[in-house]
């Protein structure tokens, strides 16, 4: 078992409770963190769980759990779980994992899980759409599709996003969310691959070669996997099109490092918008 074998990893810290009277991590915290991967390896196929089987219409049930050991992790060791979609099978798939310490392989797992009706418990085929995401994550094709298109187009999915995130979520009041900029904008909306809405932006003119970037926001079950930033390349990208040479929003403070990763530079002091702290951006195109 080596690092290269697995594309996806989940970086995890060992804490002080899971080590034991041997003072190194005790033996069945390793299926924990193998379960855990598995959370943050359906995040990073952009597909929010429970959405995701309710709308296959059924469930994954655990058949199988084995574990082989090597090496041992201790307190405070920084560990990369790796996983891999290595067999699937009519009704069944196996998922390989790996836990690293750098490149020392420590333990070694295997997951079967059974699709199953949830109402009976009982096996049914694997659906298709299903299989192809896993296959396609495993082979390295992009999990979302951004669409590009005006309030008529992708409204409906960018308000449900939208009224999730802001409305919902940061209890930003509904009449703060809506505004008339919207029938105007470029929106953009990405769709994991069965389909699903599960992030969402716009892009407004502001003065003569500056573009405004605003409302982005990604499903909470998806974030870290990507979404954003696709959504945001794709808004970048109508704008060069339109021959703007530079880019601005006024990003939540919690969010300044996510476009700052993207190449944006803030610039002047924190405001509030809505109650928020916030801070303009700035890119040049």
């Amino acid at each position: 078992m080596i690092r290269s074998e697995f594309r996806f990893f989940e970086r995890l810290r060992v804490r002080w409770a899971e080590i034991d009277a041997q003072k190194i991590v005790f033996n069945a915290h390793y299926l924990m963190y193998l379960d855990t991967a598995i959370a943050a390896y359906w995040r990073a196929l952009a597909l929010p769980y429970e959405q995701t089987m309710h709308a296959l219409g059924g469930d994954l049930y655990v058949r199988k759990a084995t574990l082989e050991y090597h090496g041992s992790a201790r307190y405070d060791d920084q560990i990369d779980v790796g996983l891999r979609c290595e067999r699937i099978g009519n009704s069944s798939i196996l998922f390989r994992g790996g836990v690293f310490r750098a490149d020392e392989a420590l333990v070694g797992g295997e997951l079967v899980y059974v699709f199953a009706d949830p109402a009976t418990q009982t096996a049914v085929p694997v659906p298709q759409p299903l299989r192809e995401v896993l296959n396609g994550f495993e082979a390295g094709r992009p999990m979302v599709d951004v669409r590009v298109g005006d309030w008529r187009e992708l409204g409906r999915d960018a308000q449900a996003i939208r009224t999730a995130v802001f409305v919902d979520e940061q209890k930003i009041p509904a009449e703060l969310e809506w505004d008339v900029a919207d029938a105007g904008a470029v929106h953009a909306v990405a769709y994991n691959r069965i389909g699903h809405a599960v992030g969402t932006g716009r892009l407004l003119s502001h003065v003569p070669g500056v573009a405004k970037i605003g409302r982005m926001a990604v499903s909470q079950a998806v974030r870290g996997s990507g979404v954003g930033r696709a959504v945001l390349e794709a808004l970048m990208a109508q704008a060069r099109a339109r021959g703007e040479r530079e880019v601005l929003l006024h990003a939540q403070a919690s969010a300044a490092s996510f476009y700052t990763r993207a190449g944006f530079s803030p610039r002047g002091p924190m405001f509030e918008e809505a109650g928020i702290p916030h801070i303009e951006m700035v890119r040049s195109l």
